[in-house]
């Protein structure tokens, strides 16, 4: 049975339409609502925040509990968890302490892979740390040339922050210690997944 010719294109041409408008409608729909409508998908997926820019790290001029400066490339090779505190250990700070602890801890097989550093100017409970905090190592932040160097770690007053410092020293986030431990360990495991180095 013949059919009308003139009847084909105008379907052909519709069906070709139809299948363009399938494709463009939604990415039209996309551009408008990302440039026009002020939508914007989230930033970033991590839970502390970003230091930016990051800051490189020089040899930390501090000294041991037993006045024995920090070797020089202390913070090179390994993630470092850092907490910093300008008075003695008080309940925050343990509570920080544990949480830097229990994180890399629950880091399994990446464990060696993570070190936990204190950055104080009046220490300390030894016994506590010993018992506690077996293998935090301790800088005390006893002269100026000390403190000026942990002024590099951006504080806001009242907050006590965990930060982490890469293999490579750079300091790159700071994270708010009274949020949950969870978020800590979560941006860790990413970071340990995604890293070639340390």
């Amino acid at each position: 049975m013949a059919t009308d010719s003139n009847e084909n294109p105008h379907r052909n041409r519709a069906a070709l339409v139809g299948l363009a408008a399938l494709f463009f409608v939604p990415l039209m729909g996309a551009f408008w609502l990302y440039y026009a409508g002020g939508w914007r998908p989230a930033g970033s997926t991590n839970n502390g925040e970003l230091i930016t820019p990051i800051v490189t790290l020089s040899a930390a001029p501090v000294r041991d509990l037993d006045g024995a400066p920090l070797r020089e490339n202390w913070l090179l090779g390994k993630w470092t968890l850092v907490y910093v505190t300008d008075t003695a250990c008080d309940e925050r700070c343990r509570e920080a302490l544990w949480t830097i602890r229990q994180t890399r801890l629950l880091l399994v097989d990446d464990v060696d892979r993570v070190q936990r550093l204190l950055l104080t100017r009046e220490c300390c409970d030894r016994q506590f740390l010993a018992a506690e905090h077996p293998g935090l190592e301790v800088g005390q932040l006893d002269d100026e040339t000390a403190r000026n160097w942990a002024a590099q770690f951006p504080r806001v007053e009242g907050v006590p922050y965990i930060y982490i410092v890469d293999p490579l020293g750079n300091l790159m986030m700071r994270f708010d210690s009274r949020e949950t431990p969870k978020g800590l360990l979560e941006d860790l495991k990413k970071l340990l997944k995604l890293s070639h180095i340390g």
